[in-house]
Order: structure tokens, then sequence, then C-alpha cells
């Protein structure tokens, strides 16, 4: 069985096991990346939007500072949400991906790369699958496929 690209398995007995768990595979990716915001955007609720406000998105130039902490603690934790359960799926992981943009740009650049140094390693390879997830959509396993419409 030829894949994708007419490349042909070493081992075409694979072939069943990747279109099994090519769609569940997926959706792990998904879930995982809608936690993955949840647990971010928990560090910004404890803080409280004051403080992500002053420290976070003021300090780094982003103004009006109020209205990107709340629009970031809003997409991270209704967004992390909607991942999770593949819901408006295409919507969030477009806006978190433009998230990941401007903090990258904004923020993580300046740093250079190396996420220990705060650099931009992360919210690269976050916004990339995000900007993925935004083209596929919510998948086989997903509120949005239940329904039967999405973006």
């Amino acid at each position: 069985m030829a894949a994708k690209g007419g490349a042909k398995l070493l081992y075409p007995g694979l072939a069943n096991f990747y279109t099994t768990w090519g769609d569940i595979s997926y959706t792990l990716v998904r879930i995982v990346v809608g936690l993955i915001m949840i647990m971010h955007v928990l560090g910004k609720f404890k803080l409280g939007a004051g403080a992500v406000a002053a420290n976070v998105m003021a300090k780094n130039g982003l103004e009006p500072s109020m209205a990107f902490a709340y629009a970031a603690m809003f997409l991270e934790a209704v967004g992390g949400v909607c991942l999770i359960i593949g819901l408006f799926t295409r919507f969030f992981a477009a806006a978190l991906a433009i998230e990941m943009l401007i903090a990258l740009f904004a923020v993580h650049w300046a740093r250079g790369f190396s996420v220990s140094q705060g650099g931009y390693e992360f919210v690269l390879l976050l916004g990339v699958v995000l900007f993925a997830i935004a083209i596929r959509g919510g998948g086989p396993y997903s509120a949005d496929n239940a329904i039967g419409k999405e973006l």
C-alpha cells in the first residue's frame, strides 16, 4: 500500500495500524493542546487580569493591556475547553494560533530560540500545531463532527 505522496511502506503490514490510529492520534493531539492551553491560563487566573495586564501585556508593549489580558485569558480558557471537546475547533485553533504569533514576536523573539531562556521555541511549536488544527478541523471524534457543521 502506498502512502500519500506515493511512498511505499517498508512494512506493509503496518498499513491497517496507521489507518486505525490516524484519527485517534489526531484527536489526542487536539486534546493535549487544549489541556496545555488550560494549564497555561491557570497561572493567569491565579495572578488576576490586572496583574497579567501590568506584568505581562503592558511590560511587553501590548496595549491596551487590560484588553489583551482579558482576550488571552478568554481564548486560553474557553478555547482550550473547545479544543478538548472539538467544538468550534477551527475558530479557536486559529485564534489561539494568532495569539501564539503575537506572543512569539511581542514577548519571546528577543530572548532567542531556547525555551529555557524564555525564547520562542514552545510558542512556535504550539502556534504551528494550532494552525494545523485550524486547517484540519475537529476531526471525526469531535463535537463539530457530531453536530455535522464546522467553519
